[in-house]
């Protein structure tokens, strides 16, 4: 198996992902938005490949502060996808990895995510709201670990604080149900 960032003339394979992994277009759809969408730039959108076959995706888009802070850079993981039968594999938390690794290089103080509380942690997230960040939408206490946040820089969390916002095309509530 082996990671690269997708090029502009993969879209097919990235959306063929999105479509096998969640068994409908909506996630699909989401990343088109996103990858098109201005205000998600700049992204880091990864491919993971069994030989030639493309059989798992990461997507990271820009995030900011509500109020504008500029303290900190953010991103958003926002989908993780592998088609059905590459799951289980350690796939997807070597995307994780290898997208951290990249963004940490880069200009990423913070990595937000929205996703299963008993996965994400094994790979260094932890509960975004107890350490003062709200999610772009409220989520409901019985899932308010969902909302997770992993720092790529030291002294980050404790020196901003806030509302996160997200790209525009992420910015509906149907996205922020975990």
């Amino acid at each position: 198996m082996y990671i690269r960032e997708a090029s502009d003339l993969e879209l097919d394979e990235v959306l063929f992902v999105e479509r096998e992994a969640f068994g409908h277009d909506v996630e699909a759809e989401l990343v088109r938005q996103l990858l098109e969408d201005p205000s998600a730039k700049p992204v880091l959108s990864l491919l993971a490949f069994v030989k030639d076959r493309a059989v798992g995706h990461i997507l990271f888009t820009k995030a900011r502060l509500e109020k504008n802070q500029t303290k900190a850079s953010l991103v958003i993981l926002a989908p993780l996808a592998i088609v059905p039968d590459s799951q289980k594999q350690g796939i997807g938390g070597k995307l994780i990895e290898r997208g951290l690794q990249l963004l940490s290089k880069s200009w990423v103080d913070l990595v937000f995510v929205l996703g299963h509380p008993e996965y994400y942690p094994r790979h260094g997230f932890k509960p975004a709201g107890r350490l003062g960040f709200e999610a772009p939408y409220p989520i409901p206490d019985e899932h308010a670990d969902a909302w997770m946040v992993q720092a790529l820089r030291p002294d980050v969390i404790g020196s901003v604080n806030g509302k996160v916002i997200c790209a525009d095309a992420l910015n509906k509530l149907e996205y922020w149900r975990e």
